[in-house]
């Protein structure tokens, strides 16, 4: 947008003005164009079943060890070796084929054993 910018005032300013309006917004244009490449890396967006993996879920049915489990509106069935009841929320280990693998959250202000 800047190098248009630049191009169009180039039209209507004298000799040493239009290249330097040019120069100008081709430099412009470089510094964003590299500033977007930078943010496109860096945040690229997580989508299908890994972006699943470390989220909540609220048991539905019973994992006993295998159950039903809901995750954003959607529900899943799950395989949890603990077992958990209904209503108990459960995080997402990993995938297996259509099945979450998923384990028991530890309980708010408990510390992890050593």
């Amino acid at each position: 947008m800047a190098l248009t910018v630049a191009i169009i005032l180039a039209f209507f300013a004298p000799w040493p003005w239009n290249m330097v309006a040019v120069l100008t917004g081709l430099g412009i244009e470089t510094v964003e164009l590299t500033w977007g490449l930078r943010l496109a890396r860096r945040w690229r967006p997580q989508t299908g079943a890994e972006a699943m993996i470390g989220k909540s879920a609220e048991v539905v049915a019973p994992c006993r060890p295998t159950g039903t489990v809901r995750v954003d509106g959607e529900l899943w069935q799950a395989y949890c070796a603990e077992g958990a009841g209904t209503g108990e929320t459960v995080r997402i280990e990993r995938l297996d084929g259509l099945t979450l693998v998923v384990g028991r959250q530890p309980k708010s202000g408990s510390q992890p054993s050593r």
